[in-house]
């Protein structure tokens, strides 16, 4: 007999042999045919596959969250046979379910096009009106191979004979259609539903190598309902919209070339953006103690061997020689360069905390598949900062530094969604004493904070514990902004060191910490966020004065000159085009206020203001408009409290 614990506490006793399925039906038998799945101590399974032991037991219904997984595992094998149903000759490859859906790779002469979409989709809901069941087969190895060379799947073949000897072998069948798989998945195919939808096609590389037959990827994407479908859909289409890349071309802000892959070429507009930014966060830092220092870009390779990061990291590195047989390389981050000034003198625990920061910029090889915009860059300037800190002091300086990053992340309008603590990987270092009372205190600061951490299991750095701020845009989705790391490592690599109350040497803590995690990342994130109508405080150009007629061109000189007095980014307008092709040029690009002058603004020195997506206008005087948009255009650490 087999123990099982149910999620309400209570226990019960089965057969050896027993199935979920036999589980839900001695509980209901409309809770049988309503189950779409298992989970044994924690793992899922088949309904129908035999539980094989004792543990913690659960029921999972197809609406169940849990569940969501294997709705688009499903539907990716829902696609694959409506594929080879519709093209015969095709070849399946690989089909996992990927955040927000799930791809599968063909091997195909011809083609696919976005045109064939629509016939995969109606064969995949037939498929799915079949109500076919999905059965578990276990098979010998070579038996295996066997069958699918008779199918002419030699992927799958290669797939069985590279898979490790202990492997069990394992199979899916819908009626006549087989696919390698080890599951788990629901009793049948009316389980997926039709809330799914193909979005795109793409080239792959069968098993990511170049060298190997080129593929043909269909992406989709499925969910639990139609209106989750429909939500997401939307999402996409509004998160297009807002592509930082598209609207960062329309405002002028930068662009990126083949000649520097993963390097950005900031243009005017968009290095006033980063300069304001920059100077906001100077101004934060200022005020909350740090220190601002300057590193080299380029060390010898010996000074990356000491660190650790040639071992760790040598392959993300730019590397370069010397005619003089030096070793460079460019540095990929900054915290080793932190501890060299760190180094210079004696420190004392006086001293302690000091809080250096830099504005670092940093390169890192990314491969040119993995680039994205502003994204996924290989040049970028860190908002870096390490405080170096007695033991006593990391809870203290951890709740200082969560306080701040919220601040600021407010101000830049992206609220702190939430904040996980990562806790220890599988394989770390240091004593299960020590990550129990690195992960207390990280804990501790973060409630001292008023925050209830989200705990994010085995996603802590191989030295120790981390936080981690996640935060919401506009449109609801989610980005990793900031990160506070416990380091005892580096210091001890590096020797670095101060002498305590006690007279003797110490090992200082190290707290990694980025607020924005690279300017060019947060600048593309804030670009999607506010749709490039950024507020008057941020905005490149903050006011265009554009005139009617050349009458008042005089005025509107004058008007901009004493807007750029009042320190306001203002530019001028006096085309010879009509006053409504002028307000639409500057709305593509995104400029929030435009000062319309003609000639009875001239004579009375007056100014219309429109404002961005607004089709109505306030007139009111000069020198009421420019007390109203400096008001506005101050920062918000500039502001009065």
């Amino acid at each position: 007999m087999i123990d099982l614990k149910f999620p309400d506490g209570a226990t019960r006793q089965y057969p050896d042999d027993a199935t979920g399925r036999d589980v839900a039906a001695s509980i209901s038998p409309s809770l049988a045919k309503r189950a779409a799945l298992v989970a044994l101590n924690g793992e899922q399974r088949d309904l129908d596959r035999p539980l094989g032991g004792s543990g913690d037991f659960k029921l999972i219904m197809r609406d169940d969250p849990d569940a969501l997984e294997t709705i688009r595992h499903d539907a990716a094998h829902v696609l694959a046979q409506a594929v080879q149903e519709l093209f015969p000759g095709t070849q399946v490859t690989i089909g996992p379910a990927i955040e927000d859906g799930f791809y599968y790779d063909f091997h195909r002469e011809e083609p696919f096009s976005t045109d064939d979409f629509a016939a995969i989709e109606k064969k995949m809901a037939e498929i799915v009106d079949r109500d076919e069941k999905l059965v578990r087969q276990v098979w010998d190895r070579d038996e295996a191979i066997k069958l699918f060379e008779a199918k002419g799947e030699t992927f799958k073949a290669e797939l069985i004979r590279d898979l490790p000897a202990s492997e069990t072998i394992t199979t899916y069948a819908t009626g006549d259609w087989v696919d390698l798989c080890r599951g788990p998945h629901f009793p049948s195919t009316k389980f997926v539903g039709k809330a799914f939808k193909l979005t795109k096609l793409a080239g792959a590389y069968w098993r990511g190598d170049h060298r190997n037959p080129q593929l043909q990827r269909i992406y989709a994407t499925a969910w639990a309902s139609k209106e989750d479908l429909d939500a997401y859909l939307l999402r996409v289409e509004e998160a297009e919209k807002r592509d930082h890349r598209r609207i960062g071309k329309a405002m002028g802000l930068f662009h990126m070339q083949e000649e520097g892959r993963g390097m950005v070429f900031w243009h005017p507009k968009g290095w006033i953006l980063w300069r304001v930014l920059e100077a906001y966060m100077r101004r934060r830092l200022d005020a909350a103690g740090y220190v601002e220092v300057k590193t080299p870009q380029v060390l010898d390779r010996t000074f990356w061997e000491k660190s650790g990061h040639w071992e760790k990291y040598r392959p993300n590195m730019f590397v370069c020689e010397t005619v003089e047989g030096e070793t460079l390389s460019l540095k990929p981050m900054n915290c080793p360069g932190h501890v060299q000034i760190f180094d210079q003198g004696q420190r004392s625990y006086r001293e302690l905390p000091l809080r250096m920061a830099e504005f670092g910029a940093c390169h890192r090889y990314e491969p040119s598949g993995a680039l994205h915009g502003l994204m996924r860059v290989r040049g970028f300037t860190q908002d870096d900062a390490h405080i170096f800190c007695r033991e006593d002091q990391i809870v203290e300086e951890t709740r200082r530094f969560i306080e701040l990053t919220r601040l600021i992340h407010a101000d830049l309008g992206m609220n702190t969604h939430e904040i996980a603590l990562a806790t220890r990987p599988e394989v770390r270092a240091g004593t299960d004493e020590f990550w129990d009372k690195a992960e207390a205190m990280l804990g501790e600061a973060a409630r001292l904070a008023g925050v209830d951490p989200v705990i994010a299991e085995g996603d802590g750095a191989f030295y120790a514990p981390k936080l981690d701020f996640i935060v919401k845009d506009a449109i609801g989705r989610t980005w990793t902004c900031g990160t506070l790391q416990l380091d005892y490592v580096l210091p001890e690599r590096l020797n670095a060191e101060y002498i305590g109350e006690d007279g003797q040497k110490h090992r200082p803590v190290m707290l990694h910490r980025a607020i924005l995690g690279s300017f060019e990342r947060f600048i593309g994130i804030m670009i999607e966020n506010y749709a490039g109508a950024f507020p008057l405080w941020l905005a490149p150009t903050q006011v265009v004065v554009a005139t009617i007629v050349s009458e008042a061109d005089d005025y509107a000189r004058a008007t901009v000159e004493r807007l750029k007095a009042a320190g306001l980014r203002a530019e001028l307008d006096l085309r010879n085009e009509k006053v409504g092709y002028k307000v639409r040029e500057h709305s593509v690009g995104k400029v929030p206020v435009i000062a319309v002058v003609g000639k009875n603004e001239a004579e009375q020195g007056t100014v219309a203001i429109r404002r961005l997506g607004s089709q109505a206008q306030e007139v009111v005087s000069l020198d009421e408009a420019i007390r109203i948009l400096t008001e506005e255009a101050t920062p918000p650490d500039l502001r009065p409290a």
